[in-house]
């Protein structure tokens, strides 16, 4: 069994992809500071797979600490990236807190990479790295513009400093992994997404207006250049987004890789807007939904979704969950939080 660390694991693509990992018999070790996550969500792991994960509750900011976990386990096989701060518009307000825990956990990360001769780095980046794009669907090779919010240019840097550090670093490759708005939850609702506080993406928003948790939602401008004036995603089931990450180190053991650092958009290759996500999940749940129009929100894109062809030839990857079955899963796991109250013990019972 190959060992494989996953920073950010207890977050919510890290712990659906340690469920995807040890699905495919992978051994994983966890790395999270919790700071904006859960330990809990692990209990759902365990008894999705019938394994224990080890988590270092460690901030990778410090590289003692990071090194540390290095020393105490040898032969790790690759590692899986996640940890990060991920908010547009809290990264809009505080660009040196994204700046500083971003860029620095990366850097302290590839350094032990280097110092322990790790073969196998794959990275969680975003389709945030292509900005406004002139045109649409993007492609791995579609130019990027300028990062719409300090987090977009974290993942623009820390692709770049991937980047460079694969073309020094003789025994590691690389993927860069560019999703685009990963939602739902794993079909046995035994884990999913727990924003702390209020919400910053769209379908969290949508399922804890829903139940009542929020008030009201916000829409973020209805007068942009698209179909109904709000903002166009291409919303992906987050096992789709966990399985691709499995995809990406098998393809990287197989040694198919023809450069030190690959490439690859994750995304289903449909342009959905915001009100259209709206109307399926009203129509999936039965909810009618309480939302307003405001303002643009600074940090947004347009409208942006993927050419996955790539990820399809070369992963062997594609997409199986349709926007209904993502927002069935989602509210079925809204449900279950409400239901199940010790997910709202300390700070998960002030998300308003």
């Amino acid at each position: 069994m190959k060992k494989i660390l996953v920073t950010g694991g207890c977050g919510y693509i890290g712990s659906h992809t340690i469920v995807d990992l040890i699905e495919n018999g992978f051994e994983v070790i966890c790395v999270d500071n919790n700071v904006r996550s859960s330990p809990r969500i692990l209990e759902g792991v365990e008894k999705i797979t019938g394994k224990k994960i080890k988590n270092y509750k460690v901030d990778l900011c410090n590289y003692d600490d990071t090194f540390a976990i290095f020393q105490e386990n040898d032969n790790i096989a690759g590692i899986i990236h996640f940890a990060a701060f991920k908010s547009v518009g809290e990264s809009v307000e505080q660009p040196l807190l994204y700046f500083e825990n971003n860029l620095q956990s990366l850097i302290n990360l590839l350094k032990c990479v280097q110092e322990f001769e790790i073969p196998y780095f794959v990275f969680s980046s975003s389709c945030t790295v292509y900005g406004n794009p002139d045109i649409v669907p993007v492609t791995e090779m579609t130019p990027p513009k300028p990062a719409e919010s300090p987090y977009g240019y974290t993942k623009q840097m820390g692709e770049q400093i991937i980047n460079e550090f694969s073309k020094a670093a003789a025994k590691t490759k690389c993927i860069l992994l560019r999703y685009f708005n990963p939602v739902g939850a794993h079909p046995t609702i035994l884990i999913g997404e727990m924003p702390i506080g209020r919400p910053a993406n769209l379908v969290p928003a949508i399922t804890q207006t829903a139940i009542g948790k929020l008030p009201q939602m916000q829409v973020y401008g209805d007068d942009y250049d698209t179909r109904d004036g709000s903002c166009i995603r291409d919303f992906i089931h987050v096992c789709d987004i966990a399985h691709a990450h499995t995809l990406g180190l098998e393809f990287l053991l197989a040694k198919k890789n023809t450069k030190k650092c690959e490439v690859f958009n994750l995304g289903t290759g449909n342009g959905v807007t915001v009100l259209e996500a709206i109307k399926a999940f009203e129509k999936v749940s039965g909810v009618k939904l309480n939302y307003a129009i405001g303002p643009r929100r600074p940090g947004d894109v347009i409208a942006i979704y993927a050419n996955n062809d790539l990820a399809k030839k070369q992963l062997g990857w594609k997409p199986h969950y349709s926007l209904e079955e993502m927002m069935s899963t989602a509210w079925r796991w809204e449900q279950k939080l409400k239901a199940d109250e010790k997910f709202y013990n300390g700070k998960f019972s002030e998300l308003n």
